[in-house]
């Protein structure tokens, strides 16, 4: 069953692990996660943007797909099925469709704004127990169209966002989505120890979890990041399994044209991906 991020990314934090939130974009992806952190024994978020929420045929689709996978898996491991970059009017409609845990990106408003469209959904989400992840400072790359330039957070702004009672909170230390570019200087770790020091056991969220070298991910957890969201390095690791399978001419061979078989080398890959990232964040073995 579906649960709330609160519990397992509480525990992280106090376990000096975190939690990967990996996003999924269709049957497939949801299917390969699920069952490996039940083969893990790792809690697990999914993550979904309002891109691939939309791609999926709404929100309404992803939730209910969601519950009866688990149910038909028989996944017994914390599962918190996660809006990923919300609007203000996404995060009301994946509240409506049952979405166990929200994110409200409210970076791009004037922090006076951001606060209290995050009070406000700070009141619903703890009304029904859902979770709730806020973000200071835009994080870097490209996110379904929103751009932004490896920007950093300012502390003491984050400090006034957690304040409100949110749940978890992502703030740009340097991070980027996507692939990093060459002249990449890594991640802010002294801006990462200030926001930890102001917001106390708040669990901290670290976007663009592809490509930073696995040292940076053990620094920045043992700087109080307690999530790690993944999402590139799936689409990547699909793509080149796909490709191979079909430029092997695979797909030519019987029934290899059938998507079944077209696409299991690719769902191979992506739980090869997931479950080398369980690994580096510390979370098998603790659902």
């Amino acid at each position: 069953m579906l649960v709330s991020a609160k519990e397992m990314l509480t525990k992280a934090k106090a376990g000096k692990y975190a939690v990967g939130q990996f996003n999924i974009n269709n049957l497939e992806w949801t299917k390969a996660i699920l069952l490996t952190a039940q083969e893990m024994n790792s809690p697990v978020i999914l993550g979904v943007s309002e891109g691939a929420g939309k791609y999926m045929c709404g929100f309404k689709t992803v939730a209910d797909m969601v519950k009866a996978m688990i149910d038909e898996l028989k996944i017994t491991v914390p599962v918190a099925l996660h809006l990923d970059h919300g609007s203000y009017e996404g995060a009301k409609k994946c509240i409506e469709a049952g979405f166990s845990s929200i994110m409200f990106d409210g970076s791009h408003y004037p922090i006076a704004e951001n606060i209290e469209k995050t009070k406000e959904l700070v009141d619903t989400c703890n009304k029904l127990g859902l979770s709730l992840e806020a973000e200071v400072g835009a994080i870097g790359g490209e996110e379904d169209g929103v751009i932004g330039g490896g920007e950093v957070a300012d502390p003491a702004e984050c400090k006034m966002i957690a304040d409100l009672g949110v749940t978890m909170l992502a703030a740009g230390i340097g991070n980027i989505h996507g692939k990093y570019p060459e002249n990449w200087t890594g991640l802010r770790f002294d801006v990462l120890a200030k926001i930890q020091e102001l917001t106390g056991t708040m669990p901290l969220v670290l976007h663009g979890g592809t490509g930073i070298p696995a040292d940076m991910i053990k620094e920045a957890i043992s700087l109080g990041v307690s999530k790690i969201n993944v999402n590139t390095e799936c689409q990547l690791a699909f793509a080149a399994a796909t490709r191979k399978y079909i430029e092997e001419g695979k797909d030519l061979q019987g029934k290899g044209f059938d998507p079944r078989k077209l696409l299991a080398p690719g769902v191979e890959a992506i739980k090869a991906t997931v479950k080398e990232k369980i690994e580096l964040f510390g979370s098998a073995n603790k659902a």
